[in-house]
């Protein structure tokens, strides 16, 4: 396998004129923080240290390039982000990264691919980023196969095992494979949450509460004002780290809230970075109003109609949320469990 650092072509110019002149087929990959493997057994990924990966797959011809951000290169991100669709729900978190990516939506993730079209997908911490330590390091992965995800994971040091982080939202199913490989390495693991999966097959089928023009005129979005409020609530944060994280996501995702009659929220829901519903929550004081079911009502509506993904993780012992998104038109494939996993702690 021939490879070039560095090396710098006019678009797709010399490969198209290698392709014809050889007359075999050429498949272009491109990606933005993404590294696209076609061959993993032969280049390991681990010692990589350039921003782009930029690879043309000859067939008869396996050739790779490292370029400069090509000008098409959102054309590709946006094709993977298709190619996910055919594998939802399972996929819905990786491709809720991507869809956040196309979107200029910030991260502190790169993607890494084994093969193309048919791929397994790792999203990591990108090392490049210098926010990335500002964060809770996350790992998300998803695959169809898994000896390759076992590969992956054994060969080609796709993961940074040597400091804390989690792996969330994966298939449950493939706990045992990183247990093993997480005890081959001599790190600790345990499960850290089990979750279901929700989401919304089509818009009609969400069942809307009423919403009185009084009620109405108390919704509004989260601004960065209540990023406290948030994070002394929310179960996952009352910490710096979580601090930053909402800071983050009231910044640059979508939010609902209803205010009381000073303006402050007292009932909210938000939107994770891999463009999941979450941080639902009511102050006590305000619960059994319905507030809940009209956030989640609105934020659906909106969201779907800005072409996100309308979906949500919900832990298995959270019966009250559980029992509300079922109401409210949410379907689940019940044969199927995702995990988050602590490693290194």
């Amino acid at each position: 396998m021939e490879m070039r650092r560095g090396t710098r072509l006019p678009h797709m110019e010399i490969v198209k004129a290698v392709a014809s002149e050889k007359k075999v087929p050429i498949t272009k990959l491109a990606v933005c923080h993404m590294m696209i493997l076609e061959d993993v057994s032969n280049l390991p990924f681990i010692d990589i240290d350039i921003d782009i990966l930029y690879t043309y797959s000859l067939h008869g011809l396996p050739t790779k390039y490292f370029l400069d951000p090509p000008l098409f290169v959102l054309e590709q991100l946006v094709f993977a982000e298709e190619v996910l669709l055919k594998y939802l729900p399972k996929s819905y978190k990786v491709y809720g990264f991507l869809y956040g990516i196309n979107r200029n939506k910030p991260t502190t993730l790169e993607v890494v691919v084994d093969k193309w079209p048919d791929f397994k997908v790792i999203c990591r911490p990108d090392p490049k980023n210098r926010r990335v330590l500002e964060f809770m390091k996350k790992v998300t992965l998803f695959s169809t196969n898994e000896e390759v995800l076992r590969k992956v994971l054994k060969e080609e040091n796709a993961i940074d095992w040597s400091t804390y982080f989690l792996i969330g939202g994966f298939d449950i199913s493939y706990a045992p494979l990183l247990r093993e490989v997480s005890a081959e390495r001599d790190v600790n693991s345990r499960g850290y949450t089990l979750v279901r999966l929700l989401y919304l097959p089509d818009i009609t089928c969400l069942l809307m509460p009423e919403v009185d023009s009084e009620l109405q005129s108390r919704i509004s979005s989260l601004n960065l004002s209540h990023v406290e409020l948030v994070n002394t609530t929310w179960k996952f944060g009352g910490n710096e780290q979580g601090h930053r994280n909402i800071k983050n996501l009231i910044s640059n995702f979508p939010s609902c809230c209803i205010s009381d009659n000073q303006g402050q929220p007292v009932s909210w829901i938000m939107m994770y970075d891999y463009c999941a519903l979450g941080i639902l929550y009511t102050l006590p004081e305000h619960r059994g109003k319905g507030y809940a079911k009209v956030l989640v009502s609105i934020m659906t509506k909106n969201l779907h109609a800005e072409g996100y993904p309308v979906y949500c993780f919900i832990e298995e012992d959270n019966t009250v949320s559980y029992t509300l998104f079922k109401n409210m038109g949410f379907i689940e494939d019940a044969s199927y469990r995702a995990a988050w996993f602590e490693f290194k702690f």
